[in-house]
């Protein structure tokens, strides 16, 4: 049974507003989406801040590195002129930020923890205990509806998050499933697997769903393949084109 939104605007508002910014969390509002799919990292001084790449140079100017900057100078970074003059100084969001903003407008969260090389255990512990403290009421309810899920790539860093958090609960994000998907699945203690939409076939999707797993997709965009996907079994996954693809495309 899969308790989460299916349709997820992917990093706040898809392809409509900058990404992983609270502009981008009102593109996907005034869309009719209360389910968000978004990237957290570690700044050098530890604290959590919602990006997606770990080098500047794309979604904000200059060099240098979110693992090499602190916070506060991250989050007075322009994180929307890259997109479009409307956005200008767009800043670098806080987590905690996004959790305010996500709770005071009932928007659920999909979190990726997305660490720099090397700061694995302290990105998924970090993340996992800001969850968790923020989310105390409703994970002591027992509504998985009303919880993020966490996902990452890196093994460590969700492992990181089980050990720090075990009550919140987890999705393994995997570009191809590997034959061992399931072992690793179990150890992790995910509820669920996140793949690429595009490597996922039909008996894979079936051995994801016989073996008891939620299954989600990253990225789709286009309506027919959606359609498809969601034939398949698959419970959910996320969308850039929230104009295309609705809440309720489900």
């Amino acid at each position: 049974m899969w308790p989460y939104p299916k349709i997820v605007a992917h990093r706040g508002g898809g392809t409509l507003a900058p990404e992983n910014t609270v502009a981008g969390l009102r593109a996907g509002l005034a869309y009719g989406f209360h389910a968000v799919e978004f990237d957290v990292m570690l700044s050098r001084d530890g604290i959590g801040m919602v990006m997606h790449d770990p080098e500047f140079g794309r979604t904000v100017a200059g060099q240098g590195s979110v693992a090499e900057t602190d916070a506060i100078e991250l989050s007075g970074m322009d994180a929307g002129s890259w997109f479009g003059p409307q956005f200008r100084d767009e800043p670098v969001p806080f987590f905690t930020q996004f959790i305010d903003y996500c709770k005071q407008q009932r928007i659920w969260m999909n979190v990726e923890i997305k660490p720099a090389d090397g700061f694995e255990r302290e990105t998924g512990s970090w993340v996992a205990k800001i969850t968790r403290e923020h989310y105390a009421a409703e994970i002591a309810a027992g509504d998985p509806a009303a919880v993020p899920l966490l996902s990452s790539f890196s093994f460590e860093a969700l492992a990181a998050a089980r050990d720090a958090a075990p009550g919140l609960p987890r999705g393994y994000l995997l570009d191809t499933i590997p034959a061992d998907w399931q072992a690793q699945a179990r150890e992790l203690g995910a509820v669920a697997i996140h793949t690429n939409q595009r490597h996922l076939t039909r008996e894979l999707a079936a051995q994801v769903k016989a073996a008891g797993y939620g299954l989600f997709c990253y990225t789709v965009n286009d309506p027919e393949r959606g359609r498809e996907i969601l034939s398949w079994g698959v419970d959910g996954f996320c969308t850039d084109r929230i104009d295309l693809i609705g809440p309720t495309f489900a």
